[in-house]
Order: C-alpha cells, then structure tokens, then sequence
C-alpha cells in the first residue's frame, strides 16, 4: 500500500527541466473401491495412482486433441523468436491480454535481430500497457546477449537459455520443446497447481523444497517415446491449456476431468485447498510526494531509475518529502514552491 501527496504546480514556463501461516492437514481417506494406488517414487508425496503416473501424457494430449488452443499467433508459423516472445509475454498475463501486445510486437520488431538494435524506449512503448516491465527490459537485453554470443539466434540448449536475462528453466524448457521439439518439463504456475492437486503435494508451490518435488515430477512425467512420436510441442502446450482452462484455480471442472480417477485433491476432497497458499506476509506502506509541473497543455515527466518501481519508465517528478521537492524545485524551476496551487 502507498500514499502518495501530489502538487500541482502551473507554470507560464518550465526552467532548466531535469535530465508462513500454518496449515491444518486434514487425515487422508483410504482410496476408493478399484483406486489402484502405490507409494510415489518422490520421497515425501502422497500416494498416486498408477495409471494416472503412466497414462498422464496420454490423457492430456487426448483431451488437448478435443479441447487445447490450437490458434494462438505465435503458433503459426512456430519460430524460435515468436515462441519466445510469446512465453515472456505469457508470464503472469493471460492469453487473451497477450495476443493483440504479441500481433503488435511482431509487426514492430519482426525478428531477434530487429528486438536487438532498437531503443529501449521503442520496446518497452510497444510493451505499454502490459504490465511487468522488467520482462520487456530482460527481452531487449537478451536479444543484444543473442545477438553477440550467439549469432543473432536463440540458442538451442537449456543452459545458455537460461543465462539470458529473464529466462527461468520453465519459459526455457517451453522455448525448446515448442520450438524445436526438444522434451523439457515446464513448471509455470498452471502446471504447478495441476500437480500439487493429482498428486497431493503439500505446502506452497514456491518454497525450494516443493518446487524441487514438483520438478522431479514433472520430468518423470514426460512421455517416454522416441522423439519422432512424443508430440512435445503437444504436450507441453496441453501442460499450460489444461492447469488454464480445467484445471483452474477456481471452479476447476473436476467433473469432466481427464485424470479424475487418480487426483488425491478429488479424492480426499481437498481441491480448494490445494495447493497450498503463499503464507501471509503483511503489506509494505510507502508514502511519497509528486509534483504536477504544467506548461499550457503539457506536463513534464522525468525518467525513473534504473531499478526500483517502474523501473527506466516516465513518471511524474517523485520525492521522499515536502523537503526534497521543495530543493529539487529549487534547483531547477524559477518562481516560489509555497505560492503554487497544492
């Protein structure tokens, strides 16, 4: 939470402008009559059932068959470059936002090269709007990173994906397997919840220890076939439309769903609890003060630092008191602080 105390000052002309909460855990049920379960091979899970372990890429790609998005932009043609753009994109924003930002984007900048040699200030104006700005910073510098280690050309291997700024081992693991068919497990948000709910994974999802669980799940969960069949691509789409439109953090339509027969969470009757929430932490307050400088029907913007909120974006003049604006206006404005419009 914030406050912020604006002034508004206008002027006939503008001088020298500046450059965890604990959980109670309900006692597991037995497994229905015909529930075939065993003991998970990952230490610490609850039990799992075996056909659903053996049969969950099957069943997802089945249902993604009937029921996936199959006409996302970037998925025609499917290029490195638009993969990647898209998975940035995708990060905490939903599809529906993402498309007209991506069909915007690519017209713009239609390669990694053209990403490379433009104005930070062109990127992030193509990127306003959508939020997380740092994503739209970590793009541009890693398309300069590409373009000088890599021959202008996303690299084809997990490590040096994730040496990019801004790439995590799941948006690398989506990059390789959507554009190039390599098998690589993903563990964004939606695949995160799917998980912790078929497999009955205690405690919230961001902690190492789950995250690290969750990992060793979603790697002996990819289809075991030669890599001419395995429909990677596929598969790790229907991953992320599945945990996004079924499985959802809501309502999730349990009883249409293609691994219902062996989630523990429908089981035990505990859907809504799992996963488990982030623990309560309270909320920072911050105060602050902006100043509003008008010249007719202008009014000046002063480019923010580096790091911090709003990073390298335009905002109004800010400072921590009445004191640092009263010395700032000083600085660089003529007229009396005290005499203006508040």
């Amino acid at each position: 939470m914030a406050r912020c105390g604006c002034r508004r000052l206008t002027l006939a002309a503008l001088a020298r402008p500046p450059a965890h909460a604990a959980h109670r855990h309900r006692r597991r049920t037995p497994g229905r009559r015909g529930h075939r379960v065993r003991r998970s091979r990952h230490r610490g899970t609850a039990t799992i059932a075996v056909t659903i372990e053996t049969e969950y890429a099957a069943r997802l790609l089945a249902w993604f068959d009937r029921h996936g998005r199959h006409d996302l932009p970037w998925q025609h043609p499917r290029t490195p470059y638009r993969v990647w753009l898209s998975e940035i994109m995708l990060q905490q924003t939903q599809v529906a936002v993402v498309i007209p930002y991506f069909e915007r984007f690519i017209a713009a900048l239609p390669d990694l090269p053209s990403l490379a040699h433009a104005a930070q200030d062109d990127v992030l104006a193509l990127w306003s709007g959508l939020g997380y700005y740092a994503r739209a910073r970590n793009l541009h510098a890693a398309a300069k990173r590409c373009v000088e280690l890599h021959d202008g050309e996303l690299p084809r291997d997990l490590d040096a994906l994730v040496a990019l700024p801004g790439i995590g081992r799941s948006t690398a693991g989506a990059i390789l397997s959507h554009a190039w068919g390599d098998p690589a497990p993903i563990l964004d948000g939606n695949v995160k919840r799917v998980l912790c709910r078929v497999f009955g994974i205690e405690g919230w999802p961001g902690t190492p220890a789950i995250e690290k669980k969750l990992w060793a799940i979603a790697d002996t969960l990819l289809p075991d076939a030669p890599a001419s069949s395995m429909r990677v691509a596929d598969y790790t789409q229907a991953q992320m439309d599945f945990g996004a439109t079924l499985c959802t953090r809501s309502d999730p339509a349990c009883a249409i769903c293609p691994l219902q027969d062996g989630c523990v969470a429908l089981r035990d009757g505990r859907v809504s609890e799992l996963p488990s929430p982030k623990p309560g932490k309270p909320l920072p307050e911050r105060s602050t003060h902006m100043l509003i400088l008008e010249d007719g029907e202008r009014v000046l913007l002063q480019r923010r630092p580096p790091t911090g909120v709003w990073a390298s974006l335009w905002s109004l003049p800010e400072h921590a008191d009445i004191a640092a604006a009263r010395a700032w206006f000083k600085r660089h404005l003529h007229g009396e602080f005290d005499a203006v419009q508040t």
